[in-house]
């Protein structure tokens, strides 16, 4: 049996959904409480007051980024 896998999907005008069995470690090793199981979003437009994790901030900075993957 394979292990569950991670999708880290990359929302339009907003942030990175994360699904999946996830460990999230900030720059000095410190571990993030995330629930197991729960996905979360990650911030990509840097305005949240909730960082590393999305508070909707985007919205009001009028965030706009929709990035496509290469087709292959």
């Amino acid at each position: 049996m394979s292990a569950p896998q991670v999708e880290i999907k990359v929302r339009d005008d907003g942030p990175y959904k994360v699904t999946g069995p996830v460990r999230l470690v900030d720059a000095d090793g410190g571990v993030f409480d995330v629930p197991d199981g729960v996905p979360i979003a990650l911030c990509r437009c840097g305005r949240s007051a909730d960082k590393p994790f999305c508070d909707a901030a985007h919205r009001a900075a009028g965030f706009e980024s929709c990035p496509r993957a290469a087709r292959r």
